[in-house]
């Protein structure tokens, strides 16, 4: 630390203001682009603007960007060349600069969630210019500033193209699940004498003997289509919401016990098991009709409506709650992670669910909702092909997920070692 001295941010990086665009010079078709706070994370804009404008506010690719309302977003621009509007503010360093912009970029991004934490607001909060150019910056040689910046931008970029791949995996898996569930895997014949064994059967334009027209649009011959209700399996309570009112009061909630399942554990195709709500043993005994089974599909049913995942086999013993619908599936017939994934994206899952709200937002879903969804119902032998095609996509997506926070947890811990100086640049591996 003994090469660190402090800087004044504002003498050694030059900021420039969005200015205040005419919003009558505002098009979707002709003008230069224009960059609003709401696009810094994508990096990309729609809207142009038609006018004259000075080019002191033309922000080209690369430029340090910190939007000044709301979150205080700070990116490095990744579109094309676009106008600085009001309320965004962009940093150029100086020639004679003692500060690299590469590592003010990443030694801005702690002191901004400070800045933010500590600042007050009703509604969006607001960064002022004066709060960056008077930023007192610790930092090392300017070469060694450059080193720390290299180190992070390398991690950055892992960070970038771990993400593409999660985004490519996960669009290939839509598009091929959704293939699936419409036309489905020929299994007739054998491999010796159907050289379409084990593959997408062929589109209804090209093969339309192979399918048949139904209320769910064209499927396949060999399907049928059933209401959910009759896919449920014979048990006891097979599709449970609860428990209601004076069945589980507050105060009957304990620290430690059976946990108590929320939105907060159920997402799209995820479950959590990061519990926060338990019952004791004796609670559990009396609640027991709206336990949980292994292999359950549970959707939320209020809050954000809509999210289905799957409960793992390991799951234990564990409660529904009110906000939630679980269901036990007849395995002779389905196999619930494809019923959770039509659930979750199927577009005649969604039209169903949007017709019963009327068009409008879907705050609750309705028993009968659930009850009276049809849904397509492929073969057994289908459905297990269907299921090992979209349990390797689902298992590569997660795999380049968990990659994907080990580099956040890296890059987290790389910038508390390298912006204090706690681990000095020419030590590091």
């Amino acid at each position: 630390m003994s090469e660190w001295r402090e800087y004044k941010l504002g003498e050694h990086a030059r900021p420039i203001s969005g200015f205040p665009f005419s919003s009558s010079g505002f098009s979707s078709e002709e003008g230069f682009p224009l960059i609003r706070i709401r696009d810094l994370i994508d990096g990309k804009t729609d809207l142009k603007f038609s006018g004259e404008f000075d080019k002191a506010y033309i922000v080209n690719k690369g430029d340090l960007l910190i939007g000044m309302d709301g979150d205080f977003h700070l990116v490095k621009w990744k579109g094309q060349p676009a106008l600085l509007n009001q309320r965004i503010l962009k940093l150029i360093e100086n020639k004679e600069s003692e500060l690299s912009l590469e590592f003010l970029f990443y030694w801005l991004d702690p002191f901004l969630l400070e800045v933010n934490d500590k600042t007050a607001a009703t509604t969006v909060k607001h960064l002022s210019t004066y709060d960056v150019v008077n930023a007192l910056v610790i930092a090392p040689s300017y070469e060694q500033q450059k080193k720390i910046a290299n180190i992070l931008t390398t991690v950055d970029n892992l960070i970038e193209k771990t993400q593409a791949l999660i985004d490519k995996y996960t669009q290939i898996k839509q598009g091929m699940m959704a293939d699936l569930f419409t036309r489905g895997i020929d299994l007739s014949g054998t491999p010796q004498t159907n050289p379409n064994h084990g593959q997408l059967r062929p589109s209804v334009e090209d093969a339309p003997e192979l399918y048949q027209q139904t209320e769910l649009g064209w499927v396949p011959k060999e399907w049928g289509g059933k209401r959910l209700e009759d896919l449920l399996a014979e048990v006891p309570s097979a599709m449970r919401s609860g428990p209601f009112g004076s069945a589980l009061l507050k105060y009957e909630l304990v620290e430690n016990g059976i946990p108590l399942l929320g939105i907060d554990n159920i997402f799209v195709e995820n479950f959590s098991n990061n519990y926060r709500r338990f019952v004791t043993q004796e609670k559990f005994n009396e609640l027991s009709r709206y336990a949980v089974r292994p292999n359950d599909v549970v959707i939320t049913i209020m809050g954000t409506v809509g999210r289905c995942c799957v409960v793992p086999t390991d799951i234990g013993k564990a409660l529904s709650s009110k906000h939630l619908w679980a269901m036990s599936f007849d395995k002779a017939q389905v196999i619930a992670e494809l019923v959770c994934w039509q659930l979750n994206y199927a577009p005649w899952v969604k039209s169903w669910f949007h017709q019963k709200s009327q068009g409008g937002i879907m705050e609750a879903i309705q028993s009968s909702t659930l009850k009276n969804l049809l849904l397509p119902v492929p073969p057994l032998e289908e459905q297990i092909n269907i299921k090992d095609i979209y349990i390797n996509l689902h298992n590569r997506i997660n795999k380049e997920k968990s990659y994907l926070q080990k580099l956040g947890l890296q890059k987290k811990g790389l910038m508390q070692d390298l912006l204090t100086g706690k681990v000095q640049v020419n030590t590091c591996p």
